[in-house]
């Protein structure tokens, strides 16, 4: 084991997981409001890590709908993720198995991604590591929210759902300052979403499909502007 790589880890998802903290807490509290109880609610955490697909899921549950409508709106929502896995496969290095792939894929989230897709070569050490703290954070969260139920008020709970959106945003800033072209796809992303989400597309294109589209066109478009060259090119 490379304590290295251990300690970089543990840095790098240490923020992440003070974030999920707050926002798990939320989910933690909205699930309850929806009738489930407290060890669902923590099983629901534990074994999903996609604050999106949860909340989704919880809301469905609870309106009793059917397995297919729900699995539909799983797939949908987190379909990001297997681009996100695809993208990370590209940068491990040979010490990840294929049995670590399986595991590692099932904490890839949007923060967790965006910090291993910083580095040019990880390992499943490091990726072991930095999966730690942020789902830690996240049942943690989960469980203290569900045990606060309806206690706080929702001015608070709303604020605390705010904290990811932060999160992330102090994330893929250090990177767009360094890299023109990271910046530009972040740009353009952001411009392709709001074209979705404040024109008639929005009725037809859905949330999860939407998060597709803008990453896939905005990386392809920069993919083709500003091609990373290989060291063997003159």
């Amino acid at each position: 084991m490379n304590k290295k790589d251990v300690k970089k880890g543990l840095h790098d998802g240490l923020p992440i997981g003070l974030g999920y903290l707050s926002v798990s807490f939320a989910f933690g509290i909205f699930a309850i409001e929806q009738g489930f109880a407290i060890w669902q609610a923590l099983i629901i955490s534990m074994t999903n890590l996609t604050s999106a697909g949860q909340l989704a899921g919880v809301t469905l549950m609870a309106a009793v709908s059917s397995f297919i409508e729900i699995g539909l709106s799983q797939l949908v929502i987190n379909l990001r993720y297997s681009l996100m896995s695809i993208t990370l496969s590209q940068k491990m290095d040979s010490s990840v198995t294929t049995k670590d792939r399986f595991f590692i894929s099932i904490f890839i989230t949007d923060e967790i991604f965006a910090a291993a897709s910083s580095y040019d070569h990880v390992s499943r050490t490091y990726m072991k590591s930095l999966a730690i703290l942020p789902y830690i954070g996240w049942s943690t969260g989960t469980l203290l929210g569900a045990l606060m139920g309806n206690i706080l008020p929702a001015s608070i709970v709303s604020c605390l759902g705010l904290a990811i959106y932060g999160m992330f945003i102090a994330i893929i800033v250090p990177p767009a300052k360094k890299n023109k072209a990271v910046l530009g796809v972040v740009l353009t992303a952001c411009t392709l979403s709001c074209i979705i989400k404040y024109t008639p597309l929005s009725n037809i294109i859905s949330d999860g499909f939407a998060v597709i589209l803008c990453s896939v066109a905005a990386a392809a478009l920069f993919a083709w502007l500003c091609p990373i060259k290989e060291a063997n090119d003159d």
